[in-house]
């Protein structure tokens, strides 16, 4: 039998064993397998690759952002030439379907395009004569070392949202993976290394709770960016802010989806579902409530529970699955615990996805897809993220009342309208309080040169991940005011 291996931690151009006596195992959530042993790295670690990114900093941020994006063209091709490779491990330790995966890292590669184009998209502004013979601009400059503590559920794609905007600009960066799937990024790291980055620009570390404290108190980090659940974004927001830091924290989400009486029932039942049962509902985008208007209830209820029904669930790995489990056995008591309160509650369960029999897989974390009909919107299966393969039904009489109950809600991540009638669209778009709006798209998820938004409890910052608002995070603006007298310049 092979050993089970130690993830060690990536500091300076170099691989370290963690000092730490305290290890995680890494399960695979289908099987049970334990997959590694992952550090509890202590604060000290956090510490040294935070001193070897600062020390790196004075050499990177002088180098050419033409010559600093050479190295994400390498790292494009080796994600490319890898891709198989990092999506199955991605399912391997995430449990997420193979094609769930590719896409995945798909949108990671993404990410890695749009930052190559920096020497354009980092410029600064400038204006002559501003006063005779003065001129003024501004400048952006990078921040120094910046670090992102990640989620569990996309462990290829969210380091991705910051990490090639954060070094293309001249910083340095430090990466905490989720103790529970590190393995994909032991993975991008090999890659990194074979880019040829200098020693200290990138630092992996390994950790849990002692090491996110130690990432929010040390002083050398200068922006932290995290992506997770709304008690532990309002923590990680409110802790590096008082230290001075610049932060960007996504939160949890409760994102409903309106199917007004004129929507493709069809269209709408199969991306609905794909919303709200893909990555077994993993996701911050998923749809988690579906608020029916009208006569949309009777079909789209009639369609949504046969589709539910007929998902394929299994090993993520293995040809025709369409739905892995749940990232743990935790999550999965967590997750029946709400279904069980929910029908407590009055709900009516439509389909009862708990306690599955998955053949050959009876040690795994699965539920199958799970509907709870005429939900009140005031219990608390309708206010709690529930992070699990659950789909919530209401139904309303009219398109106000569905906005308005999209807006009585704490979060705002998204909301979709499913319609064919244009000036209803308008009036969700213009009307929903939620920072990514789909119109007949169930998971409005922005391509990598948009920003990937938030509202309310969602999101705690100014700007979000991805495109123009993270070349803004990870860098700061100096105005220049100059004035060159001359013989020239007196004659006038």
């Amino acid at each position: 039998m092979n050993a089970i291996p130690v993830l060690p931690n990536y500091i300076n151009g170099q691989w370290y064993t963690s000092s730490t006596t305290e290890y995680l195992d890494v399960v695979n959530p289908a099987t049970a397998e334990i997959l590694a042993h992952v550090p509890l790295s202590p604060a000290s670690e956090v510490n040294q690759a935070s001193l070897a990114a600062a020390e790196a900093f004075v050499t990177w941020r002088r180098t050419p952002a033409t010559e600093r994006v050479q190295y994400l063209f390498k790292l494009k091709n080796l994600l490319e030439e890898h891709l198989e490779d990092l999506a199955r491990t991605i399912s391997l330790e995430c449990g997420k379907t193979l094609a769930e995966s590719k896409g995945e890292m798909r949108r990671a590669i993404e990410n890695v395009e749009v930052a190559c184009g920096i020497p354009m998209i980092m410029q600064g502004t400038n204006l002559e004569d501003i006063a005779r013979g003065i001129d003024e601009m501004m400048i952006r400059q990078p921040l120094g070392v910046a670090a992102v503590i990640c989620p569990f559920n996309f462990p290829g794609m969210i380091p991705f949202w910051f990490l090639p905007y954060a070094i293309a600009c001249g910083n340095t960066y430090i990466i905490k993976p989720s103790e529970k799937v590190p393995l994909t990024m032991q993975k991008i790291f090999q890659l990194l290394e074979k880019t040829g980055l200098p020693k200290g620009v990138i630092n992996l570390i390994n950790g849990a709770k002692e090491a996110v404290d130690a990432i929010l108190e040390q002083p050398q980090i200068r922006a932290i960016s995290f992506v997770g659940s709304t008690d532990v974004a309002k923590y990680i927001y409110s802790r590096a802010a008082a230290n001075g830091k610049r932060v960007q924290c996504q939160g949890g989400a409760k994102n409903p989806i309106i199917v007004l009486p004129d929507a493709d029932i069809e269209m709408t039942t199969r991306i609905a579902a794909e919303s709200a049962f893909g990555c077994a509902g993993q996701r911050c985008l998923a749809a988690s409530i579906a608020v029916t208007v009208g006569e949309a209830k009777h079909t789209f209820t009639e369609a949504i529970a046969e589709i539910a029904t007929k998902r394929v669930v299994g090993n993520g790995l293995d040809e025709g699955v369409e739905m892995g489990p749940v990232i743990s056995s935790l999550s999965k008591q967590r997750i029946e615990r709400l279904i069980q309160q929910g029908a407590a509650q009055g709900a009516k369960l439509l389909i009862d996805g708990r306690n599955p029999q998955i053949a050959g897989y009876e040690r795994g974390n699965f539920i199958r897809p799970t509907i709870l009909e005429n939900v009140n919107p005031a219990d608390e299966i309708a206010r709690t993220e529930i992070f699990g393969p659950v789909l919530s039904l209401i139904n309303v009489d009219n398109i106000d009342e569905a906005i308005a109950l999209v807006n009585s809600g704490k979060y705002g991540n998204m909301a979709c309208l499913f319609t064919s009638n244009g000036a209803a669209a308008r009036k969700f778009r213009y009307e929903a309080e939620a920072g990514n709006i789909g119109i007949n798209i169930g998971v409005a998820a922005p391509m990598a040169f948009f920003p990937f938004s938030g509202w309310k409890d969602s999101f705690f910052g100014d700007l979000h991940g991805q495109s123009h608002h993270a070349v803004e995070f990870f860098t700061q603006t100096k105005v220049i005011i100059e004035r060159w007298p001359n013989e020239w310049s007196r004659q006038f």
